[in-house]
C-alpha cells in the first residue's frame, strides 16, 4: 500500500492508509473511544508511531465539538497541596491530549459575582469541564451556585460550615443528568491512624492546634480530632488559630506555656497541629523554653511539606496524596465527558470520593517518658 512519505506533516488519512482502516476509526482511537477492537487499536497505534503522526488539537475540537480544554479554578494557590494537585491535573490532561487553563484565587475567598465572572471567561473558551479547587466554605458555595452547564469536579474536604449534600442540592443540572463529582483527601482516616499511634505510645493528654475555621480542611481535621481522641480516651485542649502560619502558632504556644508556668499546670505529653507550618512554630516556642522534643513532649503535624523531614527533630506528620487527588480529578472529568471509566476510591463518604493520606512516623513522636 502506497503511503505519502514526503517531508510534509503526516495526516490522519496517511495513518488510515497505512493501518488499512477508515479515517473515522483513526479518530476513534485518537479520542480513546471504546468502540474499537484491541487488534485494530494496536494496528492504528503502530501506524501512528511509524509515521510520527501528531493529531491537531483544533481538528479534534472541530470533529468532536469540544475544545479539549479543562478549566481549573484554583483557590489557595500559595499552599503546598494545591500546587502539587495542579501539577498532577496538568500532567494527566496532557497525557490525554488535553489542555489546562487556570484561574487563581489567591486568598481562597471571593464573592459569588467574582466566581461567576471567572466561569464566564472559561465559557468563552468553551472549556469541556471545570475542576474547582475550593478549600473554603465561601468558595465551595460559590462553586455549587455557579451557573455552568459543563461537568464540574469539586476538590474539597468532607466537612465544613455547609455539608457536601447541601451544596450539591444547590446545583441545577439543566439536562437532568448528574454532571458533578466531589473528590477529596481521606483526612478522617489519617487522623484515626495518627491518634491510634499516639495512644499506642501511651499519650493521654494532648494539645490540638486548629486551622482557620473558614477552611473545610480545618473543620474536617478538628471534627475528626474531637471524635477520635475521645474514642481513644485522650484528654485534649483545643488551641484555636486564625491562620495556618507558623508565626501565629508560635505566639499561641508561648501563651500556653506562660499560662502553665503561672498556674502550675502540667505540660501535655503530645501536641498535634493541623498543619506542618503550625507544628514548626510550636517547636520554636518549645525550644525557647528548653522543652525537648520528643523527650518532654511529642509533636505531630499535617501535610508533610518539603522541610518536614529536615527539621530537628524530623517531624511526624500526615502525608495526603495530593498528586493522586489531581489524577482522580482528571479521571472524574474524563468519566463525565464519556471518555473514561468511572473512577473508584478506597474510601467514599458524604458523597466525596477520597484518596489516601498516610502517616509518616519520624523522630518527633515517641513514647511517654517515665514519671509523666
Amino acid at each position: 500500500m502506497e503511503v505519502n512519505h514526503s517531508k510534509s506533516r503526516p495526516s490522519m488519512k496517511d495513518v488510515a492508509m497505512l493501518a488499512g482502516v477508515s479515517h473515522q476509526t483513526v479518530s476513534r482511537v485518537i479520542n480513546h473511544s471504546p468502540d474499537v477492537s484491541a487488534q485494530t487499536r494496536a494496528r492504528v497505534r503502530k501506524a501512528i508511531q511509524q509515521l510520527g503522526y501528531r493529531p491537531s488539537n483544533s481538528a479534534r475540537a472541530l470533529a468532536s465539538s469540544r475544545s479539549r480544554i479543562i478549566g481549573v479554578i484554583m483557590g489557595g494557590d500559595q499552599f503546598h497541596g494545591a500546587v502539587l494537585t495542579l501539577q498532577a491535573i496538568e500532567a494527566a490532561a496532557r497525557a490525554r491530549g488535553l489542555f489546562v487553563t487556570v484561574s487563581m484565587i489567591r486568598k481562597a475567598m471571593c464573592s459569588q459575582d467574582e466566581f461567576n465572572r471567572i466561569c464566564e471567561g472559561f465559557d468563552e473558551l468553551n472549556v469541556d469541564a471545570y475542576i474547582m479547587m475550593v478549600p473554603t466554605d465561601v468558595l465551595f458555595l460559590a462553586a455549587c451556585r455557579a451557573p455552568v452547564t459543563k461537568p464540574r469536579i469539586l476538590l474539597t474536604a468532607t466537612h465544613g460550615g455547609t455539608s457536601v449534600g447541601t451544596g450539591l442540592n444547590m446545583i441545577h443540572d439543566g439536562d437532568g443528568h448528574d454532571r458533578t463529582a466531589v473528590v477529596g483527601v481521606d483526612q478522617w482516616g489519617a487522623m484515626d491512624r495518627v491518634i491510634s499511634m499516639i495512644a499506642g505510645y501511651g499519650h493521654r493528654h494532648a494539645l490540638y492546634f486548629t486551622g482557620p475555621s473558614e477552611w473545610r480542611d480545618a473543620t474536617t481535621r478538628l471534627d475528626a480530632w474531637r471524635e477520635l481522641s475521645a474514642q481513644y480516651a485522650i484528654a485534649s485542649r483545643i488551641v484555636r488559630c486564625r491562620s495556618w502560619q507558623a508565626s501565629e502558632a508560635y505566639a499561641r504556644m508561648n501563651h500556653v506555656l506562660e499560662y502553665i508556668g503561672s498556674s502550675g499546670g502540667a505540660l501535655p505529653t503530645v501536641i498535634v497541629a493541623a498543619s506542618d507550618a503550625q507544628a514548626i512554630g510550636v517547636a520554636r516556642a518549645l525550644r525557647e523554653h528548653d522543652i525537648r522534643i520528643p523527650q518532654d513532649v511529642s509533636l505531630v503535624g499535617f501535610d508533610d511539606i518539603d522541610v518536614a523531614g529536615d527539621v530537628v527533630p524530623p517531624l511526624t506528620t500526615i502525608r495526603p496524596d495530593y498528586r493522586q487527588l489531581g489524577v482522580a480529578a482528571m479521571r472524574e472529568a474524563l468519566f463525565l465527558l464519556g471518555e473514561g471509566p468511572e473512577p473508584g476510591y478506597p474510601v467514599s463518604t458524604y458523597g466525596v470520593g477520597q484518596v489516601e493520606a498516610k502517616v509518616v512516623k519520624r523522630a518527633s513522636l515517641a513514647g511517654v517518658s517515665l514519671g509523666r
